[in-house]
């Protein structure tokens, strides 16, 4: 049996470990709406496990090596997570060893018996920004394009220019809080519970599963329609406050309602037939191997003193060894210049809110052009040392929404004067008559990078063997003008980035 020392000693290594990832957890990530259920999740686990404690107690218990073929993964994912600065990957690291440890202190039965609250164990954990945001933007979009069609059925006026809603009399915006995500997320949650204590075949749980998904969607399309409707009937304060949130809970409880419908529909046509508790006969059957359990509580097991020793060398080396130099720049952004070649720039500022969100080191910003009126925007954000929860911020994302379509996005490979090919994101965005040409890519320590995951796998390397995880956003903009085509646009926008890029290497560490 796994006795009180044996977790106490784990628990205390656990925490040491994991104590400023779990508090990121409750501070920073469990604080955004779409993750505030989660702090019921560890309750809610603990109910389930306390509903099967017979059950876990009754199964015969057995020390096991093979738990070892989850700990070592559970120790990369770690490793992975620290450098990479990826803190969905640490929360999933401490999941995956602490089903390890079970696994070789009291064996696989006895986690079988636990399984299901063990896996709900993993929806308390955010999905990486990269990811969410991305989901929270399709979301966005989808729920607006359906409200707003909902909206014309009914017979109103209204027009779509990508997440903002035009109504004549007034203006609505679908913004991250309205995405849906925070619905979405807590009813897969509920919807798990809901087939959790459903007793039917397998097929029918995956379907009342899944169908939340598309019934969440619809509700929160349904939701930004009845937003519209009643602003044209009552005005838009009457939308917003305390209204707005009930309206909220109204269309989460409609969802529940609907999945419990389904429920009753899947049984009337698809009737289960009657059979004995499966838990009964699993601990009866259980209770006949008790006599021959492998009694391991003993704290010199040698797979107990195994993974002590590698987890006390993981705190040890996390501890002792600073894998992220802070890399300052060759010179400041503040010595770039206004002016070379044939281009003249116009520096900018950003407002103080938005540098403490970016996190950043030091930025750039202005706009570049050659005397013909036509304007390059030029950004650039240092980070000396991308740490857990300090990373660079994707366009792919920021550019979204707004009002703006993608009409054409991906990556690029632009050639520059001296013959160097270079890898970049192109994007051209339209709002209306407007079009806009986009051009970024991410220098990291001697590399052009284009994505995220590329950056998530440098920065984890870098980290390992050099100690760095310095890197910069650069991004290009520039209208297409009414009197020119996009590939004057194209032609004007290369040039500036094939003018700039040798100044910009002047300024950023390879």
């Amino acid at each position: 049996m796994l006795n009180f020392f044996k977790i106490g000693i784990y628990g205390l290594i656990l925490i040491a470990i994991y104590f400023s990832t779990f508090t990121w957890l409750l501070k920073v990530d469990w604080a955004k709406g779409e993750y505030s259920y989660c702090i019921l999740i560890p309750f809610i686990v603990a109910y389930l496990i306390w509903e099967k404690r017979n059950l876990f107690n009754y199964t015969c218990s057995r020390i096991s090596w093979a738990g070892f073929l989850l700990l070592i993964p559970g120790i990369m994912l770690y490793w992975l997570g620290e450098l990479a600065g990826e803190f969905f990957m640490l929360y999933l690291s401490s999941w995956v060893i602490v089903v390890s440890l079970l696994w070789i202190n009291v064996g696989i039965n006895k986690v079988k018996t636990i399984a299901f609250p063990l896996f709900f164990t993993l929806t308390m954990f955010p999905l990486p920004n990269f990811i969410s945001s991305r989901i929270t933007l399709s979301l966005k979009i989808l729920s607006t394009k359906i409200g707003v069609l909902m909206m014309q059925t009914y017979g109103m006026s209204a027009y779509r220019e990508g997440n903002v809603i035009d109504l004549g009399f007034t203006q609505l915006q679908v913004v991250d809080a309205c995405s849906g995500l925070r619905y979405l997320f807590s009813m897969i949650v509920l919807s798990l519970l809901v087939v959790y204590f459903y007793p039917a075949r397998l097929w029918k749980r995956f379907i009342v599963v899944f169908s939340s998904i598309p019934l969440t969607i619809f509700s929160n399309s349904l939701r930004i329609a009845l937003t519209g409707i009643l602003s044209e009937k009552f005005g838009s304060k009457i939308v917003e406050g305390v209204f707005h949130d009930f309206e909220g809970l109204l269309i989460f409880m409609f969802t529940l309602g609907i999945l419990l419908i389904e429920i009753r529909i899947l049984k009337l046509i698809f009737p289960e037939p009657k059979r004995e508790k499966r838990d009964v006969g699993i601990a009866q059957k259980a209770s006949q191997e008790k006599a021959g359990e492998d009694k391991g509580g003993s704290l010199k097991s040698p797979q107990f003193i195994v993974s002590v020793v590698l987890l006390g060398v993981t705190l040890g080396l996390s501890q002792g060894i600073e894998f992220r130099e802070a890399i300052p720049m060759a010179q400041p952004f503040d010595r770039f210049p206004v002016s070379f070649g044939q281009w003249n720039g116009d520096q900018q500022s950003m407002e103080q809110k938005f540098i403490d969100t970016l996190d950043l080191s030091d930025y750039f910003m202005a706009d570049y052009h050659k005397g013909d009126g036509k304007a390059v925007n030029f950004y650039v954000a240092y980070y000396e040392s991308q740490r857990k929860g300090e990373s660079i911020h994707s366009p792919a994302t920021c550019l979204r929404g707004g009002g703006w379509n993608f009409k054409q996005a991906g990556s690029s490979t632009l050639t520059l004067k001296d013959g160097t090919l270079m890898p970049v994101n192109r994007a051209l965005i339209e709002k209306g008559p407007v079009k806009q040409l986009s051009y970024y890519w991410f220098p990291s320590r001697g590399r052009i990078l284009t994505n995220a995951y590329q950056m998530k796998i440098y920065n984890f390397w870098d980290a390992l063997t050099r100690q760095r995880t310095d890197g910069a956003l650069v991004r290009v903009i520039t209208l297409v003008y009414e009197d020119e085509t996009i590939e004057n646009a194209e032609t004007r926008v290369q040039g500036f980035i094939s003018d700039v890029q040798p100044v910009l290497k002047t300024f950023l560490p390879q």
